[in-house]
């Protein structure tokens, strides 16, 4: 700070120290004149104005550092009161800036809300034509095209769904409520929505449940499970998912394990990412990288901790390990 302080005052420094030459060069010229005494009076002059430097240093920078020091944020409580006439103008300055960008932060998040309950609406919207669109597709008598169109129904309950999760993921807080959840009737619940996605590809399940409850918000889970079923069943062709449920350290562990086309080493620590789909066959242009994105963020949430085990060519193996319910107790209807 010593240094920006000489840099800005380096012109009234400089015309200080060509006054006093100029003294002198006339003191020296000027025989009337003691050139012994002005230069006495050059040295106290530069004692004075060395220590009125000091003080105006000390007084003039104290705003200015706590402009330096403060946190880069709209509070400006911090900040040293200003004291010059150009320190009250840089305050109202910011003052007057902090204020328009409060107010356009509290428009963008009023407008961020309006399009999120406006999106809700609408999906809920869909969904009553998406159900009666189930119904007329049960009443087909082709079996072939009963199939295909089921196919592409369920694709896009599954986006819709996908949608309405994401929209709601970032209040999950005040969405949670922590109970004993039936393991079975929630993974059958979702293997029965998947039911004839996973008969056309020849797809069955092999589950065993050592632990049949956990302890977790019902929906949220649900919203897991159904991401790491889906996300098997697209990979796997003519064989089965393993569900199992066990207990190891003291924590409930759910494994969900398929044989499909399993995961490139280089792409396992960005599956969670979101947008991410897969640098080994990157023309698929039915993943939207949303699916296990939205899955990990929902598992934080419930301090579920999701891990990937995957060999190319082999499977992949997605475990949830619940925690201990004393973690817990921080979260209200526990």
């Amino acid at each position: 700070m010593i240094r920006k302080y000489i840099v800005e005052r380096r012109s009234w420094i400089m015309l200080f120290i060509l006054l006093q030459l100029l003294i002198i060069f006339v003191s020296f010229y000027d025989p009337t004149i003691p050139f012994q005494s002005t230069l006495y009076l050059v040295f106290l002059s530069m004692i004075l104005f060395s220590t009125f430097f000091v003080i105006r240093y000390n007084k003039e920078t104290r705003f200015y550092k706590s402009l330096e020091e403060r946190d880069n944020n709209l509070d400006l409580t911090s900040i040293a009161s200003p004291e010059s006439p150009f320190e009250h103008m840089i305050e109202q300055s910011m003052t007057d800036q902090a204020e328009l960008l409060k107010q356009a932060a509290s428009h963008n998040l009023m407008t961020l809300e309006q399009e999120k309950d406006d999106i809700l609406a609408w999906i809920h919207e869909v969904k009553t034509p998406l159900t009666a669109m189930h119904l007329m597709i049960d009443r087909i008598d082709d079996e072939t095209m009963k199939t295909h169109l089921t196919y592409e129904w369920l694709r896009i309950h599954l986006l819709l769904d996908q949608q309405l999760h994401q929209r709601r993921i970032p209040f999950i807080e005040n969405d949670l409520y922590i109970e004993h959840t039936d393991l079975e009737s929630l993974i059958f619940d979702e293997i029965k929505t998947l039911q004839s996605w996973c008969i056309h590809k020849g797809i069955g399940f092999d589950i065993h449940l050592e632990v049949p409850q956990v302890l977790s918000d019902a929906k949220w889970l649900a919203f897991i499970l159904r991401q790491l079923l889906t996300n098997a069943v697209k990979y796997s062709l003519a064989s089965d998912i393993i569900i199992n449920s066990y207990v190891r350290a003291d924590q409930t562990i759910l494994e969900v394990k398929d044989s499909g086309r399993g995961i490139d080493p280089r792409d396992i620590s960005r599956i969670f990412d979101k947008g991410f789909t897969s640098t080994t066959i990157h023309h698929d242009n039915t993943a939207t990288g949303m699916g296990l994105y939205l899955a990990h963020k929902a598992a934080k949430s419930l301090s579920i901790q999701l891990h990937v085990q995957s060999e190319l060519g082999v499977g992949s193996t997605f475990t949830c390990t619940f925690p201990q319910r004393n973690e817990f107790v921080h979260i209200t209807g526990v």
